[in-house]
């Protein structure tokens, strides 16, 4: 991983080399674990009662006489609302949300009140770590406990509390209190002092690392000094409010926080860091190697805690539980006589579980890091159905031109659990490993997990529910030769209703279980994903349910408000493992181009799901003894395959040899075709594949009406309707890597990345900067404030990444751009390097804003408070991640030369990019000297306004800005992040044979005019 090995000074960027492992977690955690750990990705997942979308009625979702307590936020609140906190704190930390999953439910099930009234909001993340700081160093005597990050605020005192009672049973004031601060600027900058500490290699001043979470400071710097004791000085604990109590400064749980055994001889070194990095960092205690914790209060002498350390960490009382076996009574599932295929389809493809998860997305940045090979999104549509994730170790390849990674995939099964927990944890482990068969990992062996339990298993009848399930889980693993190695726990998921009788009663949960893979892939480009490819192709099914077909727990019987008595079951392990295998191996030869699993919604939404996502039609015919409605929607486990049909007999032996079914089920259609379904030759479904993608969509449209610009809404779903050509792409260049011998060169072309508190982007720009051949250094706006640093004649290139300076709360770039304006030192240094006719500059996303208000770009002869086109907020009135089409015009663009007349994918990834001009005769002035050199088009290669061609709305299309002399240039869209090719989120089959990725041209020409 290319990393920036920070002291004080701007340092000198270059790649290293080391052996990383894979760790599971939340997210903001990883990097605090051993002696710090690199972030990488991170999952979301939310659960929440039914949705009632005004305007939008579900038979499911009628309540019958059940109320929410006023003081509950309604499930669509949550579900919008929720996610938009959720996904704002990843854009600005910068953790590419790249997985998720998402559910409603609320049901009367066996006589009790059933659904999330308690909502879930869960977490998951992956990173890595050096294996040279993967083990904690132990506590030694005189050690330094070091705080770094936020202030503690009276804010975020009952966290643990609040999530271990039933909501409606938490008081007013214990729920204000739980609430923790979220400051992902923050988070951002104390994760750049652990990566500069982890870039040291073996001079890491960190020896232990632990992040605050629930008990605040109480919990982290206890478990930190165990066993060897500390004596802690609570009034060197930073806090933001000097009324605090002794209690709420010691069990703060405010988030951003981290604690840190550092040696007295490294103290200089990391306070030098920290400084770099603008976080606050103190020593808050030592090491007494005593065995006694005592938290000492200077102001009166007192110990206001003084225990030894045994007594809290081991030698707890053990707690007995009492649980009650409670049998549910289960009804069979009943469906209306004249209920068809499509009719079923009308209301299963408009379930939240099912349906498209669009208005999730695209608020989520899923491409900053430049390390993710594979998100949410798939083919040429960009729709969000991958069954898996991939995240890069590197950029830089190994020398036989693989890509080392990580493949993430989900499972879980709640509903099925109502009928028989032990299916239901096997059913998880079946679905989450049939998600990752897409991607070629190392062995099966190699996969490890975080199981997550939430369960109201405190509640009459449910602790015995969770062991079941725990039991089977354990079983069904040990022979796939897979293990938990981490998770978390929510056990009281349960809420108090008011009931059809005006009475207060109790709502539980259903039980669910996430498990989180993860697991080593040789080469992040070796993968398929479930999107159509080929007309004439065929399909193959493999069923690893057997032949019970049932309905049980199922998208079906849900959206008939029924649970039903039986419900499908897994496979053996060994035959799992098995056709686990010979996916794999088949993925790895190339034998099949498509896969995707049987999961929610059964076979049908299988099969609509590849046509959807390779914007094609299917015909399909299965013979098979089992009525209709049972084959196309049972959710058993299973997998549907797309590979050319000359390999059909070989490939149908090999899985029949393992004894389970499978066989040709159909042929991929047309382009925009037809889905034509019959079982035993008999016609079930015959509808246009864009009608049933339109209802498939209309959930995902209601809801972001709800969050985004109706206008723009309404756009995008007119355009979804049409089947829609592939994206235009063009060359009109040869893409070529960058000559080794350019590597070895001695002398390179300097560049600076600038960068402020909260930019995000820098390491993928440095690392595109290097695959070019650039000497890249690490300049921080402190380093240049400081004097540390300086502009010099060294550097040819300043370079002004993506992210958001200061959180973004002054408005796009604004901050940034205050910093540089009313510090004079500061300013002269950047308009002498602007002035100079060697150099040259390029901004990104933020660093485009940055360089707009600076008046860099467009440069002309103007007044500047009168006429500078400046960023503001995307026309949608969200942030935008997308993977858009741009088109190269003509222009004086020194890095875009040679490049005119291409058109490209690119990715996007801002809230404020709307390219406001204050005068229309300034857009005219731009068009007509050629400044405008990117241009958003649509499907026809034209430079569009339309959503969601345009993400942001500018005028013209107008996607970034140049100099007149060419030498500067700003874009909103992300090069940095696609100048590779396995960055891409789609590559045509024409440009999966180039040697490099075009957009690495554009930083090869930087670096040729810099030699010229």
């Amino acid at each position: 991983t290319l990393t920036a090995e920070t002291h004080c000074h701007p340092t000198f960027i270059e790649p290293f080399e080391g052996s990383a492992t894979g760790t599971g977690g939340r997210l903001r955690d990883n990097h605090a674990v051993g002696r710090g750990g690199l972030v990488i990705a991170g999952a979301l997942g939310i659960f929440t009662g039914n949705l009632c979308v005004p305007g939008y009625p579900m038979p499911w979702e009628k309540e019958e006489g059940w109320k929410i307590p006023e003081e509950f936020a309604a499930p669509l609140q949550i579900m919008l609302r929720g996610t938009d906190g959720a996904y704002a704190y990843g854009n600005c930390f910068g953790e590419p949300t790249v997985l998720g999953v998402t559910r409603t439910f609320g049901q009367t099930v066996s006589g009790q009140r059933r659904g999330w009234y308690k909502p879930i909001l869960y977490t998951a993340g992956w990173g890595q770590m050096d294996h040279q700081h993967r083990k904690k160093g132990k506590p030694l005597r005189n050690m330094l406990v070091v705080q770094v990050g936020g202030k503690a605020f009276r804010i975020g005192m009952g966290g643990g509390s609040g999530s271990s009672l039933s909501a409606g049973a938490i008081s007013a004031k214990l729920a204000f209190d739980s609430v923790q601060r979220g400051d992902p600027e923050m988070e951002n900058r104390v994760n750049r002092v652990i990566r500069a500490c982890v870039a040291l290699g073996r001079k890491n001043p960190i020896v232990s690392a632990h992040d605050y979470g629930a008990g605040g400071a109480c919990n982290a710097l206890t478990e930190i000094a165990h066993p060897a004791g500390a004596r802690i000085e609570l009034r060197k604990l930073p806090v933001g409010d000097r009324t605090l109590s002794v209690l709420e400064i010691w069990g703060n749980e405010a988030q951003e926080r981290d604690g840190f055994l550092i040696r007295s001889r490294d103290w200089k070194r990391f306070r030098a860091i920290c400084d770099r990095e603008k976080v606050e960092c103190a020593i808050v205690g030592r090491i007494t190697g005593d065995g006694w914790l005592v938290l000492h209060d200077e102001t009166d002498g007192s110990k206001p805690v003084e225990v030894p350390l045994d007594r809290l960490l081991e030698k707890l009382p053990r707690k007995t539980f009492h649980h009650q076996t409670i049998k549910p009574v289960l009804q069979p599932l009943h469906l209306p006589g004249d209920l068809t295929v499509e009719k079923a389809l009308e209301r299963v493809l408009r379930l939240p579980a099912v349906a498209s998860k669009r208005f999730l997305t695209t608020k989520v940045d899923r491409s900053v890091s430049g390390l993710i090979a594979q998100q949410q999104c798939i083919g040429p549509n960009q729709l969000p159905l991958s069954d898996f994730a991939a995240v890069a170790q590197t950029y830089f390849p190994q020398a036989d031109g693989s890509t080392p990674g990580v493949a993430i995939s989900l499972g879980e099964q709640p509903l099925k659990g109502f009928i028989s927990p032990e299916k239901m944890a096997r059913l998880a482990v079946a679905e989450a490993l049939l998600n990752l068969v897409g991607a070629k990992i190392t062995r099966i062996k190699d996969i490890k997990m975080s199981a997550n339990w939430m369960w109201a298993a405190k509640r009459p009848g449910e602790g015995p529910r969770l062991i079941a399930a725990a039991q089977a889980l354990r079983d069904y693993l040990i022979p796939l030769g897979m293990a938990i190695d981490g998770g978390k726990d929510s056990l009281s998921m349960s809420a108090r209703l008011t009931g059809p009788d005006n009475q207060p009663q109790e709502a539980k949960a259903p039980g669910e279980l996430i498990l989180s893979y993860y697991a080593p892939m040789l080469d992040v480009g070796r993968k398929i994903t479930c999107d159509l490819k080929q007309w004439g192709n065929a399909l193959v099914y493999i069923d690893l349910a057997g032949d019970r077909k049932a309905l049980g727990g199922s998208a079906l019987a849900q959206c008939f408000k029924q649970t039903g008595d039986d419900c499908p079951d897994a496979c053996e392990p060994a035959r799992l493992k098995q056709i686990f295998e010979l996916v794999q191996q088949l993925v790895q030869s190339g034998g099949i181009v498509s896969v995707h699993d049987v999961s929610d919604g059964g076979l049908i939404t299988t099969l609509l799901e590849m046509a959807f996502a390779g914007n094609r039609g299917v015909y399909i015919n299965l013979d098979h003894t089992a009525e209709t409605l049972p084959l196309f929607f049972s959710e058993g486990p299973g997998l549907v395959l797309e590979f050319p049909s000359w390999q059909l007999a070989k490939l149908l032996d090999q899985i029949r040899g393992i004894g389970v079914y499978a066989d040709q089920i159909g042929k991929v259609g047309e382009t925009g075709g037809p889905i034509t379904v019959a079982h035993n030759n008999r016609p079930v479904l015959n509808c246009e594949m864009t009608k049933l993608r339109a209802i498939w969509e209309e959930t995902s449209s209601r809801l972001d009406a709800l969050q985004a610009n109706p206008e723009c809404v309404s756009e995008e779903a007119r355009v979804n309707r049409n089947p829609l050509a592939p994206p235009p792409y063009r060359l009109t260049f040869s893409p070529a890597p960058t000559p080794q011998s350019r590597f070895r060169k001695a002398a390179r072309p300097n560049v600076a990345v600038v960068r402020e508190q909260g930019t995000n982007g820098d390491a993928e720009m440095i690392a595109a900067l290097q695959m070019a051949g650039f000497k890249t250094w690490d300049v921080t706006m402190s380093d240049l404030v400081a004097g540390r640093a300086v502009l010099d004649e060294r550097f040819r290139g300043v370079i002004f990444p993506g992210g958001f300076s200061f959180g973004d709360v002054l408005d796009a770039g604004k901050g940034w751009a205050g910093v540089i304006r009313f510090n004079p030192k500061v300013r002269e240094q950047f308009e002498r390097f602007r002035q100079r006719p060697d150099t040259f500059s390029f901004g990104v996303c933020n660093g485009c804003q940055l360089m707009a208000l600076m008046g860099w770009v467009p440069g002309l002869d103007y007044t500047p408070e009168v006429d500078q086109p400046r960023f503001v907020q995307n026309r949608s009135r969200r942030f935008e991640s997308r993977w858009v089409t741009v088109a190269i015009q003509k222009s004086p663009a020194m890095m875009l030369s040679e490049m005119a007349g291409s058109t490209l994918g690119v990715w996007v990834a801002h809230g404020e990019g709307y390219l406001h001009f204050p005068s229309s005769k300034m857009i005219d002035k731009i068009l007509g000297e050629k400044l405008a050199p990117l241009r958003y088009v649509d499907r026809k290669n034209r430079p569009t306004e339309t959503y969601p061609f345009n993400p942001n709305g500018s005028p013209k299309g107008i996607a970034g800005l140049c100099s007149p002399d060419g030498r500067h240039l700003a874009m909103m869209p992300h090069p940095e992040r696609a100048f590779l090719l396995w960055q891409w989120a789609w590559l045509p089959p024409e440009f999966q044979k180039l040697e490099a990725s075009p957009w690495l041209r554009m930083f090869q020409n930087a670096y040729h005019w810099c030699v010229s």
